[in-house]
């Protein structure tokens, strides 16, 4: 008789009376609160610069300033939502309780735009040089701003892993629907994000920003209400304890057991099978070779008589007695490290591609059949793209790849991830294209320092925002699924809450490559006039570091040597210690 199992209870019940847990049905509801929460957060990552100049009179530069820290700071965050995700609660009451958190940012930011008088008084002068926010009418703007930080940051570690977990990876037909569940993840993103950067912002510029919060707050109440609704339908995990502890269990056991020698023989290790109710599988990760200084961590002591002592007969050998599983874990976090760090340049040339392309929109032609498209919604082209890609990608593309590689991803992560970058460094090759031609066509007609629009239409910016969005699509993809996939199951929440700190490190390391390229190039980008600018030269810059990038990932990915998963199912023992 067929059983229904979910992680958290284990248990089973007759098919009449169980609700079949997991699945694509389970995950919709994960695609609608992304989408509903990532639209909320991306009208403000876009045009919040606009909000703190002209209605809470701080300077552009702190305007900017401002913008950039949230967004890094939201990214940042999302390593503590992953952190309690792992360690204290499942990944559906982490995503619930954050999204209020959020949601609470949202409803003090709504009554702050709404209310004149917690606001300083609107600047009319053209210097800017007007009264600032009061102590109290800044505390209340940041506290709205940070909570929104905090709460979007936990969501956004809770939510790919909460969807990833209603699949089984050991079963192959699951296992081809995760693949295409982070797929379909993004795809959800990719439509939040385009109803933000056209009808949010329209909203915001027309209706006004206590309008456009409103909005915000509601789709945000709704995400909230559609998480909640899926509740009978999800697999929830269980957590396992900080895999931070863990990680400095096995530094410091192997520090200890330094005089130790390590056995050849992985079973002479020390090593726990579970079978408990609250688990009936239990993830063995399988010795490694690299990093062997740490195995001496699961080296196990004998007392005066040659009896082993392990933690299960000893409490006190926590810190100097660690699993197998526990060594690989760190070991897997450490191999991730390369990985992590070789996609940062990616979302540097990201963050370059977002600002300065919004610059050159604002000097060509935004006449689109009679509507003239606002600077905030040019990033819709990019996004546009993703929206056709995707369902190709995963359509039409995996599954012939799959016949061919016999992999149920079509292509492994961190491939997937390779061809992202390259073409990251094509499109900054174009990008450096257009922007040539865009000067000419500004040096040819007399207009360099004209305020008019260029005879050029804005969609020549298509052609590098088409070639980026495909990056985009298999690089942010791919690092989630890649991350998602390698971590042990104790640290998958962390794990892809990782791929959101590639995001903002890339946006903080961004102003850096800026002020450097400005010092020792003598000042490619110092004029405040982008036809005066070579702004061409910095993304061809962009496009030969981004090489540099790519050779650095791929002796990096070389390099990295994939998990081996043994999963035990005991139906005897509650718990048996390898060399015990």
């Amino acid at each position: 008789m067929e059983v229904s199992r979910d992680f958290e209870s284990g248990g089973t019940t007759e098919p009449k009376k169980a609700i079949r847990r997991g699945g694509n049905r389970a995950a919709l509801f994960v695609y609608i609160m992304e989408g509903l929460e990532n639209m909320a957060f991306v009208s403000n990552a876009i045009s919040l610069v606009i909000y703190f100049f002209s209605y809470m009179n701080y300077s552009l530069t702190k305007s900017s300033t401002m913008l950039t820290n949230l967004l890094g700071t939201a990214s940042l965050l999302s390593l503590l939502g992953g952190f309690i995700c792992d360690t204290y609660l499942t990944r559906f009451a982490t995503a619930v309780i954050f999204a209020f958190i959020e949601l609470g940012g949202y409803i003090i930011l709504l009554v702050q735009a709404h209310r004149p008088d917690l606001r300083p008084p609107q600047c009319l002068s053209i210097t800017h040089q007007c009264e600032g926010a009061s102590a109290s009418e800044a505390a209340m703007l940041y506290t709205g701003l940070y909570l929104l930080a905090l709460g979007t940051g936990g969501v956004k570690a809770a939510l790919p892993a909460l969807g990833a977990d209603q699949f089984d990876e050991r079963n192959p037909k699951e296992a081809k629907q995760l693949s295409s569940y982070f797929n379909w993840f993004i795809f959800s993103l990719t439509i939040g994000s385009i109803l933000a950067v056209t009808l949010v912002v329209w909203i915001s510029t027309n209706k006004g920003w206590d309008w456009a919060f409103g909005v915000c707050t509601i789709a945000l109440f709704l995400s909230i209400v559609f998480i909640c609704l899926g509740k009978p339908f999800y697999r929830n995990n269980v957590p396992k304890g900080s895999p931070l502890l863990r990680f400095l269990r096995v530094f410091v056991a192997s520090f200890r057991n330094r005089k130790l020698s390590t056995p050849e023989n992985a079973d002479e290790l020390h090593e726990v099978y579970l079978d408990k109710e609250a688990t009936l599988h239990h993830e063995i990760l399988q010795r490694t070779d690299q990093f062997k200084f740490l195995d001496r961590a699961a080296v196990i002591r004998r007392t005066d008589d040659g009896a082993s002592m392990t933690r299960a007969t000893d409490s006190g050998l926590q810190w100097r007695l660690c699993t197998v599983t526990e060594v690989e874990e760190t070991k897997i976090l450490i191999r991730m490290l390369p990985i992590i760090l070789s996609t940062i340049f990616m979302n540097t040339c990201l963050a370059q591609l977002q600002t300065f392309s919004v610059q050159q929109s604002t000097t060509m032609d935004r006449n689109f059949i009679g509507f003239k498209i606002p600077g905030p919604s040019i990033p819709v082209i990019p996004l546009l793209f993703m929206f056709v890609l995707i369902p190709i990608y995963d359509r039409l593309f995996v599954p012939i790849a799959r016949r061919v590689t016999g992999i149920p991803t079509g292509i492994r992560h961190l491939q997937r991830i390779g061809i992202g970058l390259v073409l990251s460094a094509i499109s900054m090759t174009v990008a450096g294209i257009v922007e040539k031609k865009r000067r000419n066509v500004a040096i040819d007609h007399g207009m360099v320092d004209s305020p008019d629009a260029l005879p050029m239409s804005v969609f020549w910016l298509g052609f590098q925002y088409a070639i980026f969005g495909a990056a985009d699509m298999f690089t942010l993809v791919g690092m989630l699924e890649f991350f998602y996939a390698e971590s042990s199951a104790g640290m998958k929440a962390l794990s892809t809450a990782i791929s959101w700190c590639s995001l903002a490190f890339g946006y903080f390391l961004s102003t850096v490559v800026v002020e450097i390229v400005n010092k020792v190039s003598g000042g490619w980008l110092a004029n405040n006039n982008l036809n005066r600018d070579k702004l061409e030269n910095f993304y061809w810059l962009l496009a030969v570091l981004s090489v540099v990038n790519f050779g650095v990932y791929v002796m990096c990915a070389s390099w990295y040597k994939y998990k081996k998963v043994e999963m035990i199912k005991k139906d005897d023992a509650n718990s048996t210690s390898l060399g015990n």
